[in-house]
């Protein structure tokens, strides 16, 4: 498999490059150019597969044979080693449970993966590789997890100071060994530009990989769970509505991949929270940044989301066949919380803020008599406590994921733009 720029002015890339790079010379992400659908035999029957078969399935095209075929299907065993649960919340609504991994977020599917193939790209190699990373909120700790201890591997994150909740910044600042925190005089999105910045600084570029959903060996996993929730409802459920939780379009965009593959599901339903520049495009067809704002659903405040690129690609840059498979909305912190009890009164459920706001778009979008509708419930209540607390009558357990880092002592340096970031780098 080979991956080029979507920005068109670099060279084609490998796989093993394409990771190693993160993103392209010319400041492209990376896309493959050869996607090849699943056989009809293999998704009518997966329900005869474990969910290592089929994960190794779903991405070997994309790996080729950069990767052995035993090796792969080692990281992929240790990449989907805990359950992706759907728990029924309304008549014709389930909850697809991201949260059961190390660090409690959805993406710790993307960072395991990505980790043990950078880990073996760099196996032979004596020179260390930087993993720089931007997070919103769960990248970071994701990220730090399943790097730590990486042999060859030093990893730097920036986080957006005040603006992830209190574990969320325990988990990336408290691990040590090879993990560093950058705490950003600024938002998301400027946390995110420091990091392709320094993609294009050729002093510091070519001791550089990024982690965040640019990276394929981060997005395209993501794939994973949505042939797992298919697994479980396909027999019973014909026609499937996915409702995603979208902030910088990573996790929306590997669905979409899924259904290329070959995947039968019905539509995508982008859920925002007011960072609303997707929603806003599908309206009037022009696509719009803009710095992005502060809520109560942390992890999707991105006002000019990478991989929505990547969408587009998909659909072939064509506005009209992207709104016929493809819906947004945005919400209100005040929405979000009204939603979260109302989920818990009829049901007993506790969602966290993002999972509200993914419940919230298969409402918007409504559901038809043969349709059922999967929102992706992206990380544990606990990382969202405060917010949880205060809006539900419930007191959340500490799951024994967050004890562990919950005690430790912050440790992170201070950013204020690239120029910080690149000194730091250049020590």
């Amino acid at each position: 498999m080979n991956y080029y720029s979507l920005h068109h002015k670099s060279p084609i890339s490998t796989f093993k490059n394409a990771v190693v790079q993160g993103l392209a010379k010319d400041r492209g992400i990376y896309f493959p150019d050869n996607i090849q659908q699943l056989s009809k035999d293999f998704i009518e029957n997966i329900s005869d597969y474990s969910n290592h078969e089929i994960a190794y399935e779903v991405i070997k095209q994309f790996v080729g044979d950069e990767i052995p075929a035993e090796k792969l299907k080692e990281i992929v065993a240790k990449t989907v080693s805990f359950d992706f649960p759907l728990v029924k919340v309304d008549d014709n609504i389930a909850s697809l449970e991201l949260f059961h991994g190390p660090t409690m977020a959805f993406k710790d599917v993307g960072a395991k993966f990505m980790a043990q193939c950078l880990e073996y790209f760099n196996k032979d190699n004596d020179d260390e590789v930087t993993v720089l990373v931007a997070t919103s909120g769960d990248t970071g700790g994701a990220v730090a997890n399943g790097f730590l201890g990486a042999k060859g591997v030093n990893v730097v994150i920036l986080y957006p100071s005040g603006k992830v909740s209190d574990i969320q910044e325990k988990q990336l600042t408290t691990l040590g060994q090879n993990i560093t925190a950058l705490e950003v005089d600024g938002v998301f999105d400027d946390c995110q530009e420091m990091v392709k910045t320094a993609f294009l600084d050729e002093e510091i570029t070519k001791t550089l990989t990024s982690a965040n959903s640019i990276n394929v060996a981060r997005w395209l996993p993501q794939m994973f769970y949505f042939f797992f929730a298919y697994k479980e409802l396909h027999k019973k459920h014909k026609d499937l509505i996915f409702s995603v939780p979208s902030g910088n379009f990573g996790n929306i965009c590997a669905g979409i991949m899924a259904q290329k593959l070959g995947l039968p599901i019905k539509h995508f339903v982008a859920s925002t929270n007011v960072n609303d520049t997707v929603p806003n495009y599908l309206v009037d067809g022009v696509y719009k940044p803009k710095p992005s704002k502060a809520t109560i659903s942390n992890a999707m405040d991105v006002g000019n989301p990478s991989n929505f690129i990547r969408i587009q690609e998909l659909f072939n840059n064509d506005l009209e066949a992207l709104k016929s498979a493809f819906s947004s909305y945005s919400f209100s912190d005040d929405e979000t919380r009204a939603t979260m009890k109302d989920i818990y009164n009829n049901s007993g459920y506790v969602a966290d803020p993002h999972g509200a706001v993914g419940y919230l778009g298969l409402k918007k979008h409504g559901l038809k008599e043969n349709e059922f509708g999967v929102f992706l419930e992206t990380a544990h209540p606990v990382k969202f406590l405060d917010v949880v607390e205060e809006t539900l009558p419930v007191k959340v357990e500490i799951p024994a994921q967050i004890k562990k880092v919950i005690n430790n002592k912050k440790v992170a340096y201070k950013a204020s733009n690239y120029q910080d970031l690149k000194d730091f780098l250049m020590k």
